[in-house]
């Protein structure tokens, strides 16, 4: 594979760059999923590694999510919730989306509170701190403010959808959830027999997000991205996605990220867009930047009881602030100064001389 970017004081060389995608998105296409559907396609989109990935939030939603879209987030489970893009697909009134995830916490519930959901395929919904989606439950259950419709999973067989859609393949067959209930008359798992002979099995078909949304701790302008702690899903979405939005802590130079290669989960060719959001998880947490904040997981659970409690959190906590600046500003320098991890627990130096 030719390198992400040139070496220090180099150049790439573009013909040989061009030969070399077009082999990567041969290679890579399923005999089973076209090219336009598996992971191959996202190859054979290839744009030049020094495409400069920046955007500010607000423009990498307005370009890169649409009405109607599939979007994976909170992939992560309880870390790395991405509250800044959720906060921002609610201001600029998205709808019709259908949400992808594991444990969502109370991401999921306040844009299904807010209207902008049609459909839901998640493990579970709801506020960890708290439990019950209140959001949730009222649109799945009354109506309110829409009716959803709700495709259930566990959390493995969410994984194994899209890591099926990211390996380019129709579905990957899994013992689990046999004689479960979750199986029964569902629209994404099937009994398929063993072609080896063994006992039956279950098919998880691919699940290709249009969008995935990632929080993580650093990345370089071209997209490439360091992320560690707890990795849930996300891997997983990023390749299977059509688009993949990055918000990260910070953006770092390109001679970072290359000083670290096994922590670049993320390459630059699945990047579509760069955000630098610095706290744009919270009040999730964030490995060695932010401890989680309980607090808020507790306010919301007791106002979103009601749609009228869940509009005036609304207003306070969205619609009345213009991006997650204003969001940081409004919880104040003390509590930013709580949370903000100011330890140093070190891994130890890998030496990457050849």
């Amino acid at each position: 594979m030719p390198p992400r970017t040139p070496p220090i004081g180099g150049s790439v060389d573009r013909s040989a760059w061009s030969k070399r995608t077009r082999f990567l998105a041969v290679d890579c296409g399923s005999p089973h999923v076209g090219l336009t559907d598996g992971v191959g396609a996202r190859f054979a989109r290839l744009e030049s590694p020094l495409t400069d990935k920046r955007r500010s939030l607000r423009d990498a939603i307005a370009e890169h999510v649409h009405d109607g879209d599939a979007i994976a987030l909170g992939l992560a489970l309880e870390s790395g919730i991405p509250f800044a893009a959720v906060h921002e697909l609610i201001r600029q009134q998205r709808r019709d989306l259908t949400l992808i995830g594991p444990i969502s916490d109370m991401a999921f519930d306040q844009l299904i509170a807010a209207g902008t959901v049609a459909k839901v395929i998640a493990a579970w919904v709801g506020n960890v701190a708290g439990g019950s989606g209140y959001g949730f439950r009222r649109a799945y259950e009354q109506g309110v403010p829409r009716r959803i419709v709700m495709e259930d999973h566990s959390n493995f067989t969410v994984g194994l959808a899209l890591k099926a859609a990211a390996m380019g393949l129709p579905y990957l067959p899994t013992l689990t959830g046999i004689g479960g209930d979750i199986v029964r008359g569902h629209p994404r798992i099937r009994p398929v027999d063993d072609p080896f002979g063994g006992p039956p099995l279950l098919a998880v078909g691919a699940l290709k997000p249009d969008v995935a949304i990632i929080h993580v701790q650093r990345a370089d302008a071209q997209g490439n991205t360091h992320l560690w702690g707890n990795l849930g899903l996300t891997v997983e979405a990023a390749y299977a996605a059509r688009r993949t939005i990055v918000i990260c802590e910070e953006v770092v130079p390109d001679e970072v990220i290359r000083s670290d290669p096994n922590r670049t989960v993320i390459p630059g060719f699945l990047t579509t867009a760069v955000v630098e959001e610095p706290g744009g998880a919270l009040p999730s947490s964030v490995q060695g930047y932010w401890r989680r904040d309980f607090e808020p997981f507790l306010r919301y659970h007791q106002i979103s009881r009601s749609v009228e409690g869940f509009q005036a959190w609304l207003r306070e906590w969205v619609l009345d602030l213009p991006d997650r600046p204003a969001y940081l500003r409004h919880m104040g320098d003390a509590a930013l100064e709580r949370l903000r991890v100011r330890d140093r627990r070190l891994a130890a130096a890998a030496n990457f001389a050849p």
